[in-house]
């Protein structure tokens, strides 16, 4: 079996774009030489009732197929760090009383697009909770708010006129 997905999906989740590509929005520099200093996030894991809901959702919004290591566990590579999907109740049996599934609200899944507004409109059929519209942040980025069907809160961005 792969990775077993070992936190609570608030401590692991917020920087899924930071495993070793440039930062979008804070300017970092995976070629730092400082870089090999910190640690490197390498898996965020949704906890969840229904893998199979969550992974029918993930793979045409993130395009791709899912890689299944059973019926409890599926991964998605994504750019650079992987985003896992476990079963809460297996989650249950390795670490007691460590997650609940569908309770994340505190954390955003940022995922680097080429174009939100294009995004937006690709997904009108497959999100069915949208939180916000294709915006122009104040930091500059464009961006694009959802929900998976458990609840957790989905960024799609880019910066106009900067490439990917």
């Amino acid at each position: 079996m792969r990775t077993i997905c070992t936190l609570p999906l608030a401590l692991v989740i917020g920087v899924v774009a930071a495993s070793g590509q440039t930062n979008a929005r804070a300017g970092g520099d995976p070629s730092d030489s400082n870089s090999a200093l910190y640690p490197r996030l390498f898996n965020v894991c949704l906890i969840t009732e229904d893998v199979r809901r969550l992974v029918d959702f993930y793979e045409p919004v993130l395009q791709r197929k899912a890689n299944w290591t059973g019926s409890k566990y599926a991964e998605f590579a994504a750019g650079g760090a992987v985003l896992a999907i476990f079963a809460a109740a297996a989650q249950e049996n390795y670490i007691p009383g460590s997650a609940k599934a569908a309770k994340n609200q505190s954390v955003i899944l940022e995922f680097q697009v080429t174009n939100a507004d294009d995004e937006y409109r690709r997904l009108q059929s497959i999100v069915k909770n949208w939180v916000k519209p294709p915006t122009t942040q104040p930091w500059g980025t464009r961006s694009i708010y959802f929900r998976d069907p458990d609840g957790n809160l989905i960024d799609f961005f880019y910066r106009p006129g900067k490439a990917r």
